[in-house]
């Protein structure tokens, strides 16, 4: 395999399903050797068995993004395995259905954890190899979600508007240190975590609208699929966005411009 991650090494956490998996598949396809990172060790294992059929490289790992130590593990099995690190797609997430009115402590609290601080943990365990190298790409999840109102949904949109707060700030402290850091805002894509928030009645998406409906909401007229975050995050990845950092690359299909 060849292409524009030649060489590269990329952690994705999330890699288990939805948006996460068709990154890692893209990463592996543009020739970086990725680790697939998930909460569920099989889902990551059928990732990185996929790619390494097709002639990739890739190596799986069950953790926790709420866990330093899980992320410290992560980091040292990568560098272990495959010497370096420069990219880390931090985009485990999950769901939060609840309006400031409505949702409890505990669901505040979880949301906050892993949307938001389990972005920073994951960074923070990444950045020492990166700094060491002089050079990096980290590329975190945020959502269409943290920069217009979605109805439902106050924790899930208060973790996105942080991730994209922090990752400006990171941006500010390690540019002059060669480390880039960007995020990504999809719009709606049809994924695991947004059928678990739409069942809880949170999101652009209810169980009472049609597909096509839905997508009459956005200008270019379809929802998002995995593979379309996928080539965003690629681009962060490579050296075509090389004076590219601070900024938040929204890809929603027009709807944040209606």
């Amino acid at each position: 395999m060849g292409g524009k991650l030649q060489g590269r090494v990329a952690i994705v956490t999330g890699a288990g399903s939805g948006i996460g998996a068709a990154t890692a598949a893209r990463f592996a396809e543009e020739g970086a050797a990725v680790v697939c990172v998930d909460l569920n060790g099989d889902a990551a294992e059928k990732v990185a068995a996929a790619i390494t059929s097709l002639g990739g490289r890739a190596l799986a790992a069950a953790a926790d993004v709420t866990s330093s130590p899980d992320l410290e593990g992560v980091t040292a099995a990568t560098l272990s395995r495959f010497g370096n690190i420069d990219v880390c797609f931090a985009n485990a997430g999950i769901a939060g259905p609840g309006s400031a009115a409505d949702v409890d402590d505990e669901t505040w609290a979880a949301v906050i954890d892993v949307n938001l601080t389990g972005v920073w943990r994951t960074a923070r365990a990444v950045l020492p190899a990166m700094l060491e190298r002089g050079r990096g790409s980290i590329i975190n999840q945020a959502s269409a979600g943290g920069i217009v109102g979605v109805p439902g949904v106050a924790a899930y949109a208060a973790a996105k508007g942080g991730v994209i707060a922090l990752t400006r700030q990171m941006a500010v402290d390690y540019g002059p240190r060669g480390i880039r850091v960007n995020a990504i805002a999809p719009g709606t894509v049809p994924t695991p975590l947004l059928r678990a928030s739409n069942a809880g009645g949170g999101g652009l998406m209810t169980s009472a609208e049609d597909p096509d409906g839905i997508a009459r909401r956005f200008p270019l007229g379809r929802l998002g699929t995995p593979e379309d975050i996928a080539s965003a995050a690629t681009y962060l990845a490579c050296d075509d966005s090389a004076w590219v950092t601070g900024t938040v690359l929204v890809v929603d299909g027009g709807l944040t411009a209606w």
